[in-house]
């Protein structure tokens, strides 16, 4: 294969509407037109034929960037992509890491079959650079740059189903809080009252000389403890004031509020800074929405008198992640609010067949295993859960909590969470244990397990109490813990079930999909977010780490990898980028067996572009658990 002189025309020879045609590509498409300009006007079109050696690492310090016009290039890892092939197709920048850091390239690019590349000077890639914020930030970091890219397409395309334009990854800090007002304890109540009526709000802040809360007075607690209860007007209001009270800072972000809130069945939440109450966030402020909000659901729930009251909650909650979406939430926000109101379903259907069996879940905790266990579950989901139960005589006592159990997973099917293929469920003997027996199934697994076995219980090492008493799931948990970091054996067998995944590019470093029903389809689940998953719970594991989350896990095992903070956040935007497609498919009600499949040709150009990068960090992140784990 010989490297060959390319043909070159300067910008007035470049193929006819190339503005347009960049205008189609990122960063291109974000660029003001005096940037796209000066870049086209710069660079100059060559072609390079088939077999054609365009970039190696004996051509020295690159020169040039390229832009992929026609045609496909694929590359040859090195180091970094561990020997495997990559592809390039039209609209890919390369090599932008060697471009921005005066390098050689690390890999051997090729055309495949007849190309056309824009080139552009290293020189004036630096001047666009200081020209040109969003090329710049391109340039930096273009994953993070596709990642949002995309999840902006995504947010147009259900933004008319949005009920509020406000990001709940805003930090309280940039909203416009209501400002505060606040009274002494010693406050008569009769002048507390007073101020909320000519102010016209509906809670009084209870606030120290130095402006830090005490407590709240509300509304709701002034018929209760006021009105009802007869207190005298002069008396403090501190006797009747709410405290301590929930407060966040203005670091925290509307998210944090809305789970607050709904997790306490409060409307108010102070906002401080430096200890001091700065502004005070309400619910309205959060979801200025026509017909729901986080707490409406969960409301809706929380009061739940019978089953079809669940069932309707849980078309609800699919239809709040719909208006989730179209606010340009993130795929980690959006899986915690999601994996956070079925916990309140699953909390209530819990509590509903519990008096029905006349079990007493103090005696016992209801365990949630997987992505609910991590928090990470999507709109098409189906159970994994367990029970840890007290008992002297398990076999006398087991029957009646398995009885129990399987009324709460047929419950949670007609909810709209389908039984578990694997019978990963709390009506499953094997999954309705006392502690005694469930530390003893997690040490066989890990002590004297066949990878199959490992393979098979995986789901179960992300555990999480959800009902009952959590100290039991906690002791489970650190048992877990315990043991993993002292078994190497453990972990090279985890190893060895993680390479079990393929990462579906071809031989040229292409998207390689399987054909459905005539479609090109990709799985992004057992495909993608696995690899991470899988990957980020064994690092977890060995170096005993205790967060469950998938991106809490890559955040914690970063810095003791020695991994540089654009390799661990490249781990999670590409799981974020894919766990965000998955809800894109799931938005359509798709069969549960087709949800996490997505129709190659369904994508825009950013997609694809992202998700083949995504596709790319996992096969490096695989190739890294090789070298830690060789084979």
């Amino acid at each position: 294969m010989a490297t060959a002189d390319p043909s070159s025309t300067t910008a007035a020879g470049l193929p006819a509407g190339i503005r347009a045609r960049l205008r189609a590509y990122v960063p291109f498409q974000q660029m003001r037109p005096e940037h796209l300009d000066a870049f086209v006007d710069k660079a100059a079109a060559r072609r390079h034929p088939a077999g054609t050696v365009i970039l190696s690492p004996a051509h020295g310090v690159v020169s040039h960037l390229l832009v992929l016009l026609e045609g496909h290039v694929t590359g040859l890892g090195a180091d970094q992509d561990g020997g495997t092939r990559f592809s390039f197709e039209p609209g890919d920048l390369f090599p932008v890491g060697a471009v921005m850091e005066s390098r050689a390239v690390s890999s051997t690019y090729t055309a495949h079959d007849d190309v056309v590349c824009l080139h552009l000077p290293a020189a004036e890639v630096q001047a666009l650079c200081a020209a040109s914020t969003v090329f710049a930030a391109f340039m930096r970091d273009r994953v993070h740059q596709q990642l949002a890219l995309s999840r902006q397409a995504m947010q147009a395309s259900y933004a008319t189903q949005a009920l509020a334009e406000q990001s709940l990854e805003t930090p309280l800090g940039q909203l416009a809080l209501k400002p505060p007002v606040g009274v002494l304890p010693k406050t008569p109540l009769a002048q507390a009252l007073q101020t909320m009526h000519d102010d016209k709000i509906g809670s009084m802040l209870v606030v120290d000389p130095a402006g830090a809360a005490l407590g709240i007075l509300t509304r709701h607690d002034i018929l209760d403890r006021v009105v009802l209860a007869r207190t005298p007007l002069e008396s403090p209001i501190g006797t009747v004031m709410t405290a301590p009270i929930h407060t966040l800072t203005t670091q925290n972000t509307a998210q944090d509020a809305a789970l607050l809130m709904s997790r306490h069945g409060i409307r108010h939440v102070p906002v401080t800074q430096d200890g001091t109450v700065v502004g005070v966030v309400s619910e309205r402020d959060l979801f200025a929405m026509q017909r729901m909000s986080i707490r409406h659901v969960s409301a809706a729930i929380r009061g739940a008198r019978d089953e079809a009251a669940l069932v309707q909650s849980a078309q609800k909650i699919r239809t709040f992640a719909r208006h989730l979406i179209g606010q340009g939430v993130a795929a980690r926000q959006l899986t915690q609010l999601i994996s956070h109101l079925n916990d309140l379903l699953t909390e209530r259907l819990v509590e509903m067949q519990a008096r029905l069996h006349g079990v007493d879940m103090r005696q016992a905790c209801w365990l949630a295993f997987g992505s609910e266990g991590r928090s990470e579950q999507t709109i098409s989901t189906d159970q994994d859960n367990g029970l840890v139960f007290l008992s002297e005589q398990p076999d006398v006592d087991r029957p009646r909590w398995l009885a129990f159990g399987r009324s709460v997973n047929e419950a949670l099917d007609r909810c709209g969470y389908p039984l578990c293929k694997g019978n990963i469920m709390a009506s499953n003997p094997q999954c309705c244990l006392t502690p005694q027996e469930w530390a003893r199934r997690f040490d066989d697994w890990m002590e004297f397990g066949s990878p199959q076995d490992l393979l098979n219980a995986n789901i179960y090492f992300d555990l999480r109490p959800l009902v009952g008493r959590a100290d039991l799931a906690e002791q489970l948990r650190d048992g877990i813990t315990r043991q993993a970091a002292a078994l190497p054996r453990f972990a090279k067998q985890m190893a060895d079930n993680a390479r079990r995944h393929r990462v579906p590019l071809n031989w040229r470093g292409a998207i390689d999909t399987q054909s459905v029903d005539g479609r090109e389809m990709v799985d992004l689940k057992h495909h993608g977010t696995a690899v991470f998953v899988d990957v980020a719970r064994l690092y977890a594991l060995a170096l005993g780490v205790t967060a469950i989350g998938t991106r809490e896990r890559f955040e914690a095992i970063g810095p003791r990898l020695h991994m540089s903070a654009p390799d661990s956040e490249a781990w999670i935007a590409a799981f974020e980028f894919l766990q965000m497609l998955r809800l894109q498919v799931q938005m359509g009600d798709t069969p549960l067996e087709t949800a996490n499949q997505v129709e190659l040709e369904s994508l825009n150009h950013i997609d694809r572009h992202m998700l083949k990068e995504s596709f790319r960090v996992a096969r490096r992140l695989l190739a890294k658990l090789e070298r830690d784990y060789p084979s």
